[in-house]
This record gives C-alpha cells, structure tokens and sequence, in this order.
C-alpha cells in the first residue's frame, strides 16, 4: 500500500492561522504604552532579564541585560537590528553576504520604531542574581541602549541599578550613548563602592555633523564627552568606545586621535576601538546610507564584506595597532583593576568578595559589549 504524503493543520486547513510563540507571542501580546515621534512603546511581559551569553569567537562568557527591545537612536550601523526577527510571526529571509542591493526589512526598521519596555525587570533582576556566579561579568545595554529617551519617563534602567546598588560583589559594565546616564550619579557612585563598576560611553566621531547622520537621534557628541568627565569627576570609571571604526569614515588615525584628545581632557579610564561588523540584518540599511552619502565608498565596502560580515584579519591588526598607537600618545593605555589609580581602586574593587575575582581587562569589557 503506497504510503501518503502527511499534511500539517495549515496545509490542511490554509484559513486557520498558526499561532505565534515564543518572543513573537509575547510582542503579540504586548499592549501599547506610550508614543514618541515616529516610535510606539509597548509593555512586554517578561519571563528573565538576565541573559546568558557565550561567544565562541571572543572566547568569554558572561550575562547581559537589556531593558528595552528595541532602539530609539536608530545607528545606521546598528548590529542589533536582529533582535525584532525573533518578534516576527513566521521566519524572516535573510541577506546573503555580497548582497548589496536589498531594501531595508520591515522588522530593521521596526526596532528604531517599536520599542517594548521588559515589566518588572528590577523583581526580576532580584530574583536571577541569587542564582549566578556574581564573578562573571554582567553587562548593560548590549543590544539596547539602556538610556535611550524613553528611560526618561520609564526608570527602567534606573530600577535596576537600584537592585545593584543593595548587593555587592558583582562585575557591572555599562554602554551607552546618552547623557541620561548622568541622572544616576547618585547609583553608579553607590554600585562602586561595593561591585566592580565600569561605565562606557561611546562616541564615534567629534564631529557633530557625522554623528548626526549616523546616530540620528543620540546626544551631540560634545555632549557625551561632558558626559564622561561628570562621571570621572564622581569616582566613577568610565572610558570611551570610539567602535565602530567605519571603513573610510572614521577608521584613519586623525579621526581616532581626535576622539582620544578629547577623552584625555575629560580623565576618561581608557579608550577602546574597534572595526565595523555588518551582519545580514543591518547590512542593508548601513550599505543604503553609504550609496546615499559617500558613493565612492560603495566599491570598497562591496568588496569589504563581499564574502563575510567581519573585518579581514589584516585589517584588524592594522587598527588594532593604530589604537594602541593613539592611547600610549594621550595617555590613554588599556588598564585592569590593578593599574588604576587608586581613587578608582578604592571604589570599585569589592571589599568582602567570597572568592578572588578574575581580573577583567578593557578588553574583555569590549568583547562583551561588541
């Protein structure tokens, strides 16, 4: 007897629609609550906010956090745009590396224009940091800025540094773009005092004009810069992440020596940096902006990323050593927590720590944050 073809419900039944699940149940199920330009926010209900991160190609294991999905700056540049796949009720198509022609997907677009606030993510936090080795590193806003505008009227972020701040022992490392991160002097001096506290804020470029047409909607950076030296003045240790390092935009030494010059004036920790990285769901929308600006780029970055998403090995250890070149130039060296100054020393390094601490480099911090 021939066996038959088995059909599925769908097939079967094509007007009965599948529901979603997982992540796109729960960004179904999100209701809306509140609006911006352009932007919806909705409030997604949340099962963990603690999420567990390895990375065979940096070799480092860790916890990030993000306290939004989604992101209002809308970097052109952004690698995160993935995160709003996983929303989509059915799977997305991908784009092929040495494809340089497609149009920017719904859901790219979608997550600088429908962002979802994580609810209860300080009871949450709570709840996941009795369960974890407090050595290892936690970082916040990895996918996510965790200032972005609507942290202003949410708190969000600012809830869970309050759970930071009653426990101690724990390896914090935050990025950023905003000014809004000076609000929470008062936390971050608190955090240090009893955790390992490392703040990094990125700036790109000095120049405004540049960084409007890349970041659209992060603070000017001037402003970042003030940012850190408000924070350096509280104690707090804070560097700067001239990343990414845009091919024949921002990856020349006059560009990266700028940035460095201002971090020294402002007692910035450190300075880190590193090359661009396209994956298939920001290529579209980062390679339009080069056609649509700097046209005579269109070739090379083709022929950059014609075969995969990273930098060439050779390229890297050329900015790798352009860097460190700028940093020993304004002082600017990567450091550990031994090789502070001491003020920071004081206020960073856990004083009743169960068990010896791993010593985490900035460049470790990085990795983490790429």
């Amino acid at each position: 007897m021939a066996k038959t073809k088995t059909q599925n419900s769908a097939e079967l039944f094509p007007i009965l629609q599948q529901a979603p699940v997982g992540m796109a149940r729960l960004a179904a199920e999100a209701e809306h609550a509140d609006d911006g330009h352009l932007i919806e926010f909705k409030a997604m209900h949340s099962r963990s906010i603690l999420n567990r991160s390895n990375s065979k190609r940096q070799l480092w294991m860790g916890y990030s956090i993000n306290p939004y999905r989604g992101c209002e700056f809308g970097c052109k540049y952004c690698y995160a745009r993935y995160t709003h796949e996983f929303l989509q009720p059915s799977p997305v198509s991908q784009v092929a590396p040495g494809t340089y022609d497609a149009p920017q997907q719904p859901w790219a677009l979608a997550f600088e224009r429908e962002i979802y606030l994580k609810e209860n993510a300080a009871w949450l936090l709570e709840q996941e940091l009795r369960h974890i080795d407090p050595r290892e590193a936690i970082a916040l806003g990895t996918a996510t800025d965790p200032y972005q505008p609507i942290e202003r009227r949410m708190g969000i972020t600012r809830s869970l540094l309050e759970v930071f701040a009653k426990n101690q022992g724990y390896e914090l490392g935050i990025i950023t773009k905003s000014t809004l991160i000076e609000r929470d002097v008062d936390l971050l001096q608190e955090i240090a005092q009893h955790n390992r506290l490392v703040v990094h804020v990125t700036i790109t470029t000095t120049d405004a004009a540049l960084a409007r047409m890349l970041e659209p909607r992060a603070p000017r950076p001037d402003l970042r810069f003030e940012a850190v030296r408000k924070l350096r003045e509280a104690g707090v240790m804070t560097g700067i992440l001239c990343s990414p390092l845009l091919p024949g935009i921002t990856d020349h030494e006059l560009s990266v020596d700028a940035v460095a010059k201002r971090a020294a004036e402002v007692g910035a920790s450190f300075l880190g940096a590193g090359p661009l990285f396209l994956k298939s769901c920001s290529r579209p929308t980062y390679l339009n902006f080069v056609r649509e600006n700097f046209p005579h780029l269109s070739a090379d970055y083709d022929r950059r990323f014609a075969t995969m998403d990273f930098a060439a090995a050779p390229y890297r250890r050329q900015l790798a050593q352009m860097v460190k070149r700028v940093c020993e130039r304004h002082g600017l060296g990567k450091r550990t927590i031994e090789s502070l100054p001491e003020q920071d020393a004081d206020t960073s390094q856990a004083a009743s720590r169960k068990a010896p601490a791993p010593v985490y480099t900035v460049d470790l911090q990085q990795q983490l944050f790429a």
